[in-house]
């Protein structure tokens, strides 16, 4: 008897997160879900991939997307009872998505018109509870639309229409089903889509809570949240060994570890300390040189971060790698022993013509045990694009390593780190090279003044200077940064420049 091959019959219904492939697919989708209602546009759901891709999911039914769900994380007491589906979601682009909130937010489910009564839906909302759970959330909060109330609105109010759907006197396609999937209802608010006509412009705001949920301390309003840095404006004098540009490290790891920081930055390229004592007149020789102390250098500051419980912004080192070319990388020692690193970006004319330094392509954000952090090596810091992505994938600090010869080149640094921690809402760190190097070529002269720049506003630094160093002159600069003066600056200061943003005009687009 011959066997039945079955996987013929076989129409697997899966979900999964959305990937790029699938944006056509859901655009096409929601213009059949909601006609006459304003669908995604596609730089929407890029921003939602780039920003938080755990929260999106699809189903799949034997290959084809028939339906799909978008989310973000917010701290929910921080927005306005009455606020609309645009003052949540920053216009559909959820750049105001917080890692360390406590809510899941969703912000649309829809389920193809020919797949319904296949569970679709619920099957994406247990997606949501499963990822709450994962994530250790209090709840998940939606605004859902009752698009049958139009059929009903002369005749009663929205609160007399939804307390007879919860009766089961009224069925409603929306809030019937999320009051079957355990939602609460929690008020109804006017205005919520404006182009949701169905629902007369109401949403009822509904809430699912997480039994599970274990209360963290994180979750907890901060009046504070401190982060110390401490800043190395680094001497290159010349040396003899390896060894003593070790203890040069050594001491002001030291230092920054006494005074508990939280991170030590050294300046970019500060290795090339090194080649003082490498009697190599030529400069691109000299610089595959001090390529080959690359392993001694990963291993000399991962133990220091280790051994003194500091974080490490460890300037940055020219780094041959398999290609045979040299990169300039600037990488992360965290203090639990793990590392990561970020290329440059953008070289300068001077790394190329001397050095013929190569360039990145990818733009890194990293998770630290004080939030999301970036590096911007010295010239990239130039670029507002960079900071700008980086921001909006949640980066609270950016660092920049520099190392520049001369007043001029040092301003161009220290002016666009002001500029990128207002335009941005955000903490700027330069921390650069002074002294000289008589021997060696293209390493001679050193210029700078390093600091911690904040956003302007009355809650900041005064000048939005956190604290500097005194020009040319080898020292360290210890100052603290308030995360939760940040947080709560971005929701309510003066000016909030990532809220106003005329994203129906403008944005920034990360092609990677």
């Amino acid at each position: 008897m011959s066997e039945l091959d079955l996987s013929k019959f076989e129409k697997r219904m899966i979900i999964r997160n959305t990937r790029q492939e699938d944006i056509d697919e859901i655009i096409k989708m929601q213009n059949s879900c909601f006609p006459g209602m304003d669908p995604w546009k596609r730089d929407q759901l890029e921003s939602h991939l780039e920003i938080f891709p755990e929260g999106q999911f699809v189903a799949e039914y034997d290959g084809k997307v028939v339906g799909s769900c978008s989310s973000l994380i917010i701290n929910f007491d921080e927005y306005d009872d009455r606020h609309s589906w645009d003052d949540v979601t920053d216009e559909g682009y959820i750049t105001n998505h917080n890692h360390d909130g406590y809510n899941l937010y969703g912000i649309e489910v829809m389920t193809h018109p020919e797949f319904r009564r296949m569970k679709v839906g619920y099957r994406l909302y247990e997606a949501r509870k499963d990822l709450a759970r994962q994530m250790n959330l209090k709840s998940i909060i939606i605004g859902g639309r009752i698009p049958n109330y139009h059929l009903h609105a002369e005749e009663m109010s929205p609160r007399e229409y939804v307390r007879q759907v919860a009766s089961h006197k009224i069925y409603d396609p929306v809030l019937s089903f999320q009051l079957r999937n355990d939602f609460t209802l929690m008020r109804i608010n006017p205005n919520y889509l404006p182009d949701d006509l169905q629902s007369n412009k109401y949403a009822t705001l509904m809430e699912w809570n997480n039994v599970d949920y274990q209360p963290k301390s994180k979750r907890f309003y901060k009046t504070s949240n401190p982060v110390r840095i401490c800043v190395v404006q680094y001497m290159m004098r010349q040396i003899k060994s390896f060894d003593d540009f070790a203890h040069q490290c050594e001491y002001f790891t030291d230092v920054a570890s006494d005074a508990g920081s939280d991170f030590a930055v050294f300046p970019e390229i500060f290795t090339t300390q090194l080649m003082s004592f490498m009697d190599e007149k030529s400069p691109s020789l000299a610089v595959r040189r001090v390529t080959e102390y690359t392993e001694q250098y990963i291993e000399l500051f991962t133990d220091l971060a280790v051994r003194y419980n500091v974080n490490i912004i460890g300037g940055s080192h020219l780094v041959k790698e398999d290609d045979d070319e040299i990169y300039n990388i600037s990488y992360l020692f965290r203090r639990d022993g793990t590392i990561d690193k970020q290329y440059k970006l953008h070289i300068t004319p001077n790394e190329r013509r001397w050095w013929g330094i190569s360039r990145g392509d990818e733009l890194k954000v990293f998770d630290t045990d004080c939030g999301k952090i970036a590096i911007q090596i010295c010239y990239d810091i130039e670029f507002p694009e960079l900071a700008r992505i980086a921001t909006d994938r949640g980066a609270k600090i950016i660092f920049t390593p520099f190392c520049t010869e001369d007043r001029q080149g040092y301003l161009r640094v220290r002016y666009c780190a002001q500029a990128r921690a207002v335009e941005n809402q955000v903490y700027t760190v330069i921390s650069g090279t002074v002294g000289n190097l008589p021997q060696t070529e293209n390493m001679d002269i050193q210029y700078a003044q390093s600091g911690i720049f904040a956003p302007s506003d009355f809650e900041f630094a005064r000048d939005g200077i956190v604290g500097e160093t005194n020009p040319n002159i080898e020292m360290v600069m210890i100052g603290d940064v308030d995360l939760e003066i940040l947080r709560r600056q971005r929701q309510d200061g003066t000016v909030r420049q990532l809220k106003d943003r005329r994203h129906d005009i403008y944005r920034i687009q990360y092609k990677k």
